[in-house]
């Protein structure tokens, strides 16, 4: 039917509940109706996502007040999936770079998995959170139990992540992220020598050749648009120090896209930056690139800046996360050999 799939607009929302009112239906509030059917879900839960636009009658937004009439299909949509697993909290430790009662902002460190998933159903980022969050001794009113993941960056990239502590600020941070309205600077370490700035254009979708990777399909006959703006910070010869910013968030977006300009990110396993692309043909050479190889978990990736409105209060807020120590290590390396 027409009626059940989303517009183009919100192809980015994920479908979380679906009910089908019956043909006789009486008309009550939409807060009421979904109330009734949501066990678990508070009426204030349902009323912030209504405002937020993410409550969805035969396929168009509603307001709360909007009357469920014999047939309607109600659906709420949010800009983040499902949780497939039960979380637990493990006492893990992380660095929190700042906290209120809406929010966290954590300075992820490489090689930790953000969220529980097929492999990794402990040891994560939301473990740990879980773990914090139940030391506080008190926790906002409409508390969840779970911190609510906004946005996601990959396991072996470090740096900045924002999470929501309530579903009001859940809701309205990832509004802001599917609106494209935050700031996003990563630093990154890529094969060769690249232009001093520019920006990289084109669709993102699953590889064909290979499900655990993406592939970049510039003339868009697949995928999602996926807009990265770079400029270089630091020139080494062989390698560049390039600074990110996102335009859109899209999987593994700053890997592929540098992949597809011909400048994969040093020591990338799954994009081809982890052997020698550039330089001498040397041992003494090789073993150099080897040794800050394995200075690295994974790709030289770093989520540097995050820019965002507070929830509550509307301020405009900006968080910074210096390179990791042996980031750094690899660049004076880099510095050194130049000389």
């Amino acid at each position: 039917m027409e009626e059940d799939r989303l517009t183009s607009e919100q192809e980015d929302l994920f479908e979380h509940y679906k009910f089908q009112a019956d043909p006789r239906q009486e008309q009550i509030r939409i807060d009421k109706f979904l109330g009734e059917r949501l066990a678990n879900t508070s009426r204030n839960k349902i009323q912030i996502a209504a405002r937020n636009g993410n409550i969805l009658v035969n396929g168009e937004k509603v307001k709360q007040n909007y009357r469920v009439k014999p047939g309607d299909i109600v659906s709420m949509v949010l800009p983040y999936p499902v949780r497939e697993f039960e979380l637990k909290p493990q006492e893990i430790p992380i660095n929190i770079i700042h906290e209120d009662d809406s929010l966290v902002l954590v300075n992820k460190d490489a090689g930790m998995v953000v969220h529980p998933g097929h492999g990794n159903h402990d040891g994560t980022l939301v473990n740990a959170l879980l773990y914090h969050f139940d030391q506080l001794p008190e926790l906002p009113s409409d508390y969840s139990g779970r911190p609510g993941l906004v946005h996601r960056i990959d396991k072996n990239t470090s740096g900045l992540l924002v999470v929501a502590k309530t579903e009001n600020a859940l809701t309205k941070l990832a509004k802001q992220f599917y609106d494209k309205v935050t700031s996003r600077k990563y630093i990154a370490l890529v094969w060769g020598d690249v232009e001093d700035e520019g920006t990289i254009t084109g669709n993102i979708a699953r590889s064909k050749k290979n499900r655990k990777v993406m592939a970049v399909y510039p003339d868009g006959e697949e995928g999602k648009h996926a807009v990265t703006h770079f400029k270089v910070l630091e020139r080494f010869g062989y390698v560049t120090l390039v600074q990110c910013r996102l335009e859109t968030g899209r999987t593994h977006q700053i890997r592929v896209h540098f992949k597809w300009l011909g400048h994969p990110l040093f020591n990338d396993v799954e994009y081809g930056g982890d052997r020698v692309l550039k330089g001498l043909k040397t041992s003494k050479y090789q073993k150099f690139i080897e040794n800050n190889f394995d200075l690295f978990k994974g790709q030289a990736l770093h989520a540097q800046s995050l820019g965002f409105k507070h929830p509550v209060t509307s301020k405009d807020l900006e968080f910074q996360a210096p390179l990791p120590d042996y980031f750094e290590l690899a660049l004076k390396r880099f510095r050194d050999y130049c000389k």
